[in-house]
């Protein structure tokens, strides 16, 4: 029996970051494929490649040396076949400029990195089952900040 994987990306620069993140993701009930990349250009590099297969849901991390993630989230939006990408800005940053652009260009919902490993499993397996189809479609300030 083949049990599809939610294709994942996260996009942060801090290893322990990416570590934690595998770590928590591994231990969630949902199946996933997780790709990890260090910058947004490597990310980018990636969506963009023609043989790429697209990831379901991106965690994006505003803070990255090289390209930024708000500088990801504006070609993301702005590029034909990237554009329906489900994308969780997720960082330290609580700024409510940052939130703001964000959120004016088009991220789906905005998640500061949680300093507990539990409350990081909870947050990923409450992105993940989001149904991004009917999410969107409301899009509001209310519901974009994601609490924990």
């Amino acid at each position: 029996m083949n049990l599809q994987r939610l294709k994942v990306a996260l996009v942060d620069d801090d290893e322990d970051d990416r570590f934690l993140f595998k770590e928590a993701i591994d231990q969630i009930h949902i199946k996933t494929e997780l790709s990890l990349f260090e910058n947004g250009q490597k990310f980018m590099d990636f969506l963009l490649h023609p043989n790429s297969i697209l990831p379901q849901v991106v965690f994006l991390d505003l803070n990255m040396p090289v390209k930024n993630g708000l500088e990801c989230l504006q070609e993301i939006r702005t590029t034909d076949h990237l554009k329906e990408l489900s994308v969780a800005i997720y960082s330290t940053s609580s700024s409510d400029n940052d939130i703001d652009e964000t959120f004016v260009n088009g991220a789906n919902i905005y998640i500061n990195k949680p300093n507990d490993f539990s409350k990081l499993k909870s947050v990923i397996e409450k992105v993940l089952q989001i149904n991004w189809q009917y999410n969107t479609s409301n899009l509001n300030k209310e519901n974009f900040i994601m609490r924990l």
